[in-house]
Parts: C-alpha cells; structure tokens; sequence
C-alpha cells in the first residue's frame, strides 16, 4: 500500500453517494473513505490486517464509481488493487472461500474449460455438490456461443488501420456471438482485424481479485502475441478486459523488460465503440425499431471514462430509441468474480439494476460488458421478465446487415 496515494484523500465524502456498498448498507468502513481509513490504519501499524479488517476490502466492487465522483483525484484504483494483493498473501481464508476461489481461476480464463463446466452446468443443478461453489451454478448463463471471427477479416474498404481484437475468455466462451459481430462491423467501417490465435486471458480477472502476479505473468504474454500480429490499434469489447489493458503500462512500469512495451500497448487499446466513433460511418446502417435499455459498465464508465462513444453508436442506428435507467452509476454486482465471492450483496444490487432497467419499458437491453449482460439478465429472469440482451455492437451489426427487428429478438439471449 501506498501512502503517498492514501494521503491524497481528504476524507469529503464527494465518493459515498456513488458506493454500492455504502448505498446498501451506510457503513463507514463498507465505503471508499472508510476503506481508506483502513489502509492508513495498516500502513501505521495500528491495526492488524485480520479476516475481520480484509472483509471490508473483500466486499468493495472495485466498481471505480469513487473515482469518477472524486474532486480531489484519488486514485483509489490504485490503492484497492494494491491492498488486496496484500490480502492475498497475507489473510489465511476459510476452506470454503479457498475451494471457490481455486475452482474460478482454474476454470474462467481457460475458454474450454468453462465450456466444459458450463455443459455439465444442469447435471450440477441434479447433484449435491458443496455450498461454496453454488454461486458458480445461479450465475450460469443459460446460452452458449462458441462463433469465433477468422483470424483475419478484411476491410469492406481501403483499410484505415489494421486492428487487433481481443477476444476474451468469457466471450470466447459464451459471448462468441459478440466477438463475431465486433469484427463484421469492424470490417464494414474500413478496418483490416486480426483475431491472434494464440492469445489468452488478459489477466484482468486475477489482478481484480488481488492475484497481481498472476495477473501480470498474463499480461506479458498477451503483449508479446499482439506485437507479434503488428497492429495499429487492439479493439476490446469487455469493458473489464479493456480497462486491464489500458493499465498495463501502469502495472508494469516497473519491470525493465517490459515497461516501454507495456506503455506503447496500453496507448493502442480502444474500445470497440471509440473506434467507431472517430470517424463518420462508411457501412450504411438499416431500421431497427426498438426500445433498448443501455446500462453503462462500471469498467467502461469509470474506469475507462467513456460514456459517450457507446451512446453515440447506439443512437446512429436509425428507429433504435435509447433508454437509460436510473442509478447508472451504481454497479449492478458483477464486478469480476464479485457475484461469485459475495453472492449477497450481488444479488441485492442485481435486482436493483434489473428493476431500474425495467422501469423503462424496454424491448430488449443492452450492456458493454459480457458479466453484466449476465448478471442483469440472469435478474431479469428471476423476477420473471427475461428481456433480449445485446452487447451494443451487436445491435449496430444487425443494422448494417438489415437484419429485421423481429429476427434480431427471437433469436437474442436472455
């Protein structure tokens, strides 16, 4: 922990209206400034870093919305990674925290493992199996996708630039559908994409949950395969992954091998929707007439600080009216493997995020984040209104390819 960096807070308060945590349950020490406090506490040896004080860690989202709200620009990014490293090595867990956390990070940033968990998904609903890994099982998305892009696309015109695509391991797994669709519009806006096949987890899962160096083993060797595909810019389309990427140069400054590299990789990574937004459109865009629900990503809107460029893709596309529900800003419980180590409190924030996307009326929801289109629908299944999920560049591909409306939603997840 950094006290420099702890130092920077001023203890306004600016961050607690946007905490979910501190929004739920109004304790001090279950806010930013509280977390703060703590870190402090530690780092001046006046408490101990017991299970009892890392909870409060444990139970932060890493959300970011603190750091958007913030007038004196903590960087508490910076500070909760670091301190859950320290929770990782040095808090001895419960043997049932131990056992879910092993099974996540042997199964989720391998894209044929989770296939294989996720196919022996309704036998486990059968089977005894122990209740620490039950969370595993209410989160299962109830829809497969598999589709992977080639590994090269052409441009549909004189190519702008050549664009690496991150493909993910959640989306590889389960949102390939998604992946397929990023290239397609990709293509038809001008850019030449390239799919590495070698490319694995970005590292975003593990340094999110304080396995720094997990974390950072992966990140240098998805730098090494991308600069090997020699491209102009790395397009992402999880808002988690592309928030890890842009912080390589940051999180790895210190390693002499890689530090440059790091930095020239992290000023590359774009979101799909930036991309797309930086130049007028080549592919003409079709009808589609339909009321879509538009959550903004914790990781893409505080995190990345993009809120704009998804909005406005979206609202290019012609007969399509955007909606947006209340308490954006609040995170809907995905938050990495959050609704999986605090299933509670998830669940509690999924069906508040669920119920504000339903008060809109939509016909169909949109999210920029494959663990929040899980998590929301999976919310919106459970009070018995499952709506058409979409990542937005899905609904723009339909656009371009005149896909009808009524096609579009009788074939969409939910």
């Amino acid at each position: 922990m950094d006290k420099a960096l702890i130092r920077d807070c001023v203890h306004c308060g600016f961050c607690l209206p946007t905490c979910p945590t501190w929004v739920l349950w109004g304790e001090e020490m279950d806010s930013p400034r509280g977390r703060i406090y703590l870190m402090e506490a530690l780092v001046d040896g006046q408490v101990q870093l017991s299970p009892s004080v890392s909870q409060h860690f444990d139970r932060c989202l890493g959300c970011m919305a603190c750091v958007t709200a913030c007038p004196s620009g903590v960087q508490y990014d910076r500070l909760i990674e670091l301190t859950r490293a320290e929770v990782e090595r040095r808090v001895d867990r419960s043997r049932s925290e131990r056992l879910l956390r092993s099974v996540v990070f042997r199964v989720l940033p391998y894209p044929r493992r989770m296939r294989a968990a996720l196919a022996l998904e309704p036998l486990g609903r059968r089977l005894p199996v122990p209740a620490a890994l039950k969370p595993l099982l209410d989160v299962a998305p109830p829809w497969r996708s598999s589709e992977r892009p080639a590994p090269v696309t052409r441009a549909h015109s004189d190519p702008k630039a050549r664009v690496g695509l991150l493909e993910g391991c959640v989306q590889r797994a389960v949102f390939g559908n998604v992946n397929a669709a990023t290239a397609r519009v990709l293509a038809a806006e001008g850019y030449e994409v390239v799919a590495p096949r070698r490319q694995r987890c970005c590292g975003a899962l593990s340094v999110h949950a304080g396995r720094l160096e997990e974390g950072l083993d992966r990140a240098r060797r998805l730098i090494d395969v991308f600069e090997e595909a020699n491209v102009d810019a790395i397009a992402t389309n999880a808002a988690g992954c592309g928030s890890n990427l842009k912080d390589y140069g940051v999180l790895l400054a210190e390693d002499p091998r890689y530090a440059e590299r790091a930095a020239s990789f992290s000023a590359k990574v774009r979101d799909v929707s930036e991309l797309l937004v930086d130049s007028a459109p080549l592919a003409e865009r079709h009808d589609l007439p339909l009321r879509v629900a538009f959550q903004d990503s914790c990781h893409l809107l505080h995190a990345q600080g993009v809120r704009e460029a998804p909005r406005a893709l979206l609202g290019a596309v012609p007969g399509l009216e955007l909606l947006e529900p209340a308490e954006q800003e609040l995170c809907c419980g995905s938050a990495g493997i959050y609704n999986l180590v605090q299933p509670e409190a998830a669940g509690q924030l999924g069906a508040r995020k669920a119920a504000n996307v339903l008060a809109t009326e939509p016909g169909a929801y949109a999210s920029a984040n494959p663990g929040c289109l899980v998590q929301v629908s999976s919310h919106l299944r459970r009070q018995g209104r499952p709506l058409p999920a979409f990542h937005p560049v899905e609904l723009l591909d339909a656009s371009i390819r005149g896909v009808p409306a009524d096609e579009l939603l009788a074939n969409a997840r939910r």
